[in-house]
Order: structure tokens, then C-alpha cells, then sequence
């Protein structure tokens, strides 16, 4: 996948099929979207598929009124490999200022999309705003592929539950544990990517060593503060464990969450790696125990449930 952050430098292609958006998540409406781009560009000769996307987010730069502070479904680095998953050609970041989002949705489509990429179809969702306080709405999109001599295609809204599937939505269900929902809506199983920190060493010396693990994105979500089953590859193979997002009550009086994960049958020395947690299941809330051996009896009780769902698992294949 070629990956561009300045228009001047991606070469011009009357034959691109192109969507443009955030796409925070890249969940299963934005591959939709991806699905219907890469069936139109079979159809069209010398074609690629293009995503012009946003980083960083346009909320972080332009806050909105009607919407509280944004906390994103992925990174940019994890938003690239997700689009990059789903076959892509191209992808152009755009690097977002305020400066970029006073761009008109009329001079956005002129300037950028035809004179500078290249357009043969555009493929927009069909809630899609763009332009300076996206006052670019459909009806100004095919007014613009009328003038400019390009198809659109408005994809209709991806519904599951008798509710269109968002971001938003998305973000509710992995902040209130509902995995099984973020899984449907998403696609794939929610993950934090991030960098193994050195931490207290506290789980080591009670036996269960842990990965203190940080995203390199301030503005990444966390799950809900709570104990989950997670998995993570680590030098190409697969570890299962436990991880605690929360604030460690049983130990300090800190008010920063954090995640910890404790890999089952992993010995080697994590730190400075970067690592994916995959978050597949919730197991329980994190509390505040009254000693270290109740503390542990609980974890052992925990790791067990997860051994069961690992033979589970395994058993599905």
C-alpha cells in the first residue's frame, strides 16, 4: 500500500476510486465502503482505491459543539494497518490544521481531489460532511460530480440492531465492557497497541509478572477499568493472559488507570517492545481487596475461567 501526507507527491490517476473520512476504527460500515470501492474498480481500467484521511483528528483540532472530546478507536498507526488489511491502494494522510479545515467542501473537491489526485468515483457515506464546518452535504457532492464529470456513490447506512453502526456507538460499548457488541459493530475483536514501560515489578515478585503496556497515542481509548481475557502475538507467536485496566486500589491511591497484562507462559523480557492486546472477553470489575492473599486468590480464580476459554477456543480452532 502506498501511503502519501502531501498531495504533490502522489502521482495523478483519472481512474481513482475514492472515499474520504476519518475513519476511526475502520469499522464494519468504513469496510462497506472499502468493499463497494474495490468492486467498482474492477470494472475500471489502470483503477486504484484511494482513502484520504485525517490526522490528527479533526475533533482534536476543531472541536464540535454537539460532540464531547474525542478519544480514538485507533491511531494513526493502527488505522493505516487496519486500511491496509482491507486491500487499499492508496492512502493519503492528510496532515489536519485549522488552516485545512477553512477549505471550502467546493475548493477541497476541485483543488485536492480532482486536479491533484484524480477522480473516476467517489464512494461517500451517506452521512458524510466535509468542508469548512463540513458544510459539504451530498446534494453539494453531486452538484460537484456533475461539474466535474466524476460518479459518486452514496453508501447507504450499515445497520445492525435497528441502529446505524458509529463511532460513537462503538465507543460506548468498549467503555461499558460490551465486547460482544464492539466485536459485531467493529469486526474484529477492539486492541490497544503500545509500548511495554517499566513499572513497579510488584506482580513479579507476587508470581505474576505483568507488561505495563501504553499506547503512544494520549487520545487512544481504554476499555472500561476492569480484569479481561486478552491475547497478543509476541515474536510471531500467539499469548493469551490476563490483563487489569484500572488504578491498582488494592496497592496505591493513584487516580491514573492503567493497563497490566500477565501473559500465560511467557518468560521473556518485554520491555521496550511494542505490543497489540486483543481484548476478547470482560471477567469482572476492578476492586479493592483487603489483603495481598485474597488479592491473589481472586487472580487465580480469574486465570482459571481463562484457561477455560482457551480449551474453548482451541476446541472452535
Amino acid at each position: 500500500m502506498n501511503i502519501y501526507s502531501l498531495f504533490d507527491d502522489i502521482p495523478f490517476n483519472q481512474a481513482s476510486i475514492i472515499t474520504v473520512g476519518t475513519f476511526d476504527g475502520v469499522h464494519i460500515g468504513h469496510q462497506n465502503i472499502i468493499s463497494k470501492m474495490k468492486e467498482i474498480a474492477q470494472s475500471v481500467n489502470d483503477s486504484r482505491t484511494v482513502i484520504v484521511t485525517f490526522h490528527p483528528h479533526p475533533q482534536l483540532i476543531v472541536p464540535r459543539k454537539d460532540k464531547p472530546q474525542v478519544s480514538l478507536l485507533s491511531t494513526i498507526d493502527e488505522r493505516i494497518e487496519l486500511i491496509e488489511s482491507y486491500g487499499i491502494d492508496t492512502v493519503i494522510i492528510i496532515p489536519f490544521s485549522k488552516e485545512f479545515a477553512s477549505t471550502s467542501s467546493t475548493d477541497f473537491i476541485k483543488k485536492y481531489i480532482v486536479e491533484k489526485i484524480g477522480v473516476h468515483t467517489m464512494c461517500i457515506g451517506y452521512d458524510h460532511g466535509f468542508g469548512n464546518n463540513r458544510e459539504g452535504s451530498e446534494e453539494t457532492l453531486v452538484s460537484l460530480s456533475q461539474e466535474y464529470n466524476f460518479s459518486l456513490e452514496i453508501i447507504p447506512a450499515t445497520v445492525i440492531k435497528d441502529r446505524p453502526i458509529s463511532s460513537t456507538i462503538i465507543r460506548k460499548a468498549i467503555i461499558e465492557h460490551q465486547l460482544h457488541d464492539s466485536l459485531e459493530l467493529l469486526g474484529y475483536p477492539y486492541f490497544v497497541s503500545g509500548i511495554v514501560l517499566r513499572g513497579d515489578e510488584r506482580g513479579r515478585k507476587l508470581g505474576i509478572p505483568t507488561a505495563n503496556i501504553k499506547s503512544t497515542d494520549p487520545h487512544k481509548l481504554y476499555p472500561g477499568n476492569g480484569v479481561y481475557f486478552v491475547s497478543s502475538e509476541i515474536d510471531g507467536t500467539l499469548y493469551y493472559g490476563m490483563a487489569n485496566i484500572g488504578t491498582r486500589p488494592t496497592f496505591t491511591n493513584d487516580t491514573e488507570s492503567i493497563l497490566e497484562v500477565n501473559y500465560f507462559g511467557l518468560h521473556t523480557d518485554l520491555y521496550d517492545k511494542t505490543i497489540t492486546v486483543w481484548f476478547l472477553h470482560f471477567l469482572r470489575e476492578e476492586k479493592k481487596f483487603d489483603s495481598v492473599d485474597l488479592f491473589l486468590s481472586q487472580l487465580y480464580e480469574d486465570r482459571a475461567f481463562c484457561e477455560e476459554l482457551i480449551e474453548a477456543l482451541q476446541k472452535c480452532g
